[in-house]
This record gives C-alpha cells, sequence and structure tokens, in this order.
C-alpha cells in the first residue's frame, strides 16, 4: 500500500499533559509550538512512518512563572535539550479505529520507548480547501522520573508538589499534502 505525506495543521492540533499537584489537583499545559512528518495510508496505518519534533520552549501552563521554572535546569533545561521528540517504531492495529503507536520518546537526553494508545477518527473533505483531512486523538502516561525530570518539593501536609505520573494527550488534525 503506497503511504501519503499528511501535514499537521496545528491551529487545530494540541500535543497536551497534565500532572498532579500538590497531591490534590493537577496542573495542565500544553506545548504551542511542534511539528510532525507522517506518511501513513489510513485504510491500513500499521505501516505509517511518524515523527514528532516538540519546542519545549513553547511550553505553556498559562502561568508565566512556572513555565520559565520548567523551561529551567531544574526541568527540561531548553538551553541544552531544546526538543522533545517522539518516531514510531510499532503500529498494532487494535480494533477498527483504535492503534498502539510504539516509539522513542527522547526528553532532556533520555530515550524511552512509549506506547500511545492511538484513535483515527476519520477522515472528510474540507469545505474551504477542499483537501482531504484526518483526526487522530490519543493518549499515554510516562513517569517523568524515567526521564531525568526529578525536581519536587515537598508540601506542608506530606507528599510532594509534583506528581511522578504524567498523562500526556495528543489530538492531531492532518491535512493529506496535494
Amino acid at each position: 500500500m503506497t503511504r501519503t505525506v499528511w501535514n499537521v495543521d496545528t491551529a487545530h492540533s494540541e500535543i497536551g499533559f497534565s500532572v498532579k499537584h500538590m497531591m490534590i489537583s493537577k496542573a495542565k499545559g500544553s506545548f504551542d509550538d511542534f511539528s510532525a512528518e507522517i506518511e501513513a495510508n489510513v485504510d491500513d496505518l500499521t505501516d505509517s512512518k511518524v515523527e514528532v519534533k516538540i519546542d519545549v520552549s513553547s511550553i505553556n501552563t498559562r502561568q508565566e512563572g512556572r513555565d520559565e521554572h520548567l523551561r529551567s535546569a531544574d526541568f527540561f533545561d531548553v538551553e541544552k535539550y531544546p526538543n522533545i521528540t517522539f518516531v514510531a517504531t510499532d503500529i498494532k492495529k487494535k480494533s477498527d479505529n483504535n492503534y498502539d503507536v510504539t516509539g522513542d520518546l527522547t526528553m532532556i537526553g533520555t530515550t524511552k520507548p512509549v506506547t500511545f494508545d492511538i484513535v483515527f477518527e476519520g477522515q472528510s473533505k474540507d469545505p474551504m480547501s477542499g483537501n482531504t483531512v484526518a483526526g487522530f486523538s490519543g493518549e499515554t502516561t510516562i513517569n517523568r522520573k524515567d526521564f531525568g525530570l526529578n525536581w519536587n518539593a515537598a508540601v506542608e501536609t506530606g507528599g510532594v508538589l509534583v506528581g511522578e505520573e504524567v498523562k500526556v494527550h495528543v489530538e492531531i488534525e492532518a491535512h493529506k499534502e496535494a
């Protein structure tokens, strides 16, 4: 089967995350600047090529002070490690539109295998451009300490400021290249 190039429409896509904050709530955020190389046949996604590159300095938790701290050497150290990357290595179909997409996730110089649970949301014609558009959504959970994101602080009531498990979610709208 022939793969087609798909271009991510970042205005209609998101790479976001949530993590426990103070053991009682969740801090949420996203990365505003990212790109992806996708080559896929939507009739059989198991043979797809997927590579994602995230500009870590674009982190946005809606609190500038926290964002600056996350960019620092305490966390992502963007001066030394400006990007997070994900390169798919294996894609398995679980059901009609559901896939396990396993790949190498690299953050702050550490690469680990991660599997995303991805749903192919379907495809449609864009009424404005006439282009074919496909949608994908998915999620995974990682342990931030596996990637060397170890900074934390104790809270007065016991526990820590930042949880170890980070839920990552993706919403991708991609346009078929003409």
